[in-house]
């Protein structure tokens, strides 16, 4: 079964999480919440949600929730990628690629890290391969 969906202010959130090693509410309020115009409410409402769906655990410490991100925002970055490519370009990154060698806004250092990419997927293709 998928992992449950995530919004864009979720994901941002997680993120912020996973990146810090974990927080309190108090602590996302302040360091996410605030800079992004979020009420308290809101951001328990988001941390709750995102504990719910598998996403964040919370462990009681000195009387404080202490919230980590189950996976690395690298981990969570690569499967916010997956689930997009699956349930908007039905699971093919071809028009993604596509769209990237149209794209005038690539850097070159952009470009560069996608040749780095490339050198790496046919490197691997060729050792699976032998």
């Amino acid at each position: 079964m998928p992992p449950p969906t995530i919004g864009e202010q979720e994901l941002a959130l997680l993120r912020h999480v996973a990146d810090g090693g974990g927080a309190t509410v108090s602590e996302v309020v302040e360091q996410f919440g605030a800079p992004n115009g979020l009420a308290r409410s809101t951001v328990i409402t988001m941390m709750d949600r995102l504990r719910k769906k598998g996403y964040l655990s919370r462990r009681l410490a000195d009387g404080v929730y202490r919230y980590q991100a189950r996976a690395s925002s690298e981990e969570i970055t690569q499967g916010a990628i997956r689930r997009f490519v699956d349930r908007n370009l039905g699971g093919s990154v071809a028009p993604f690629v596509a769209y990237l060698s149209e794209s005038a806004r690539l850097t070159d250092a952009e470009v560069e890290e996608l040749e780095a990419v490339l050198t790496r997927l046919q490197s691997a293709r060729r050792k699976e391969s032998r």
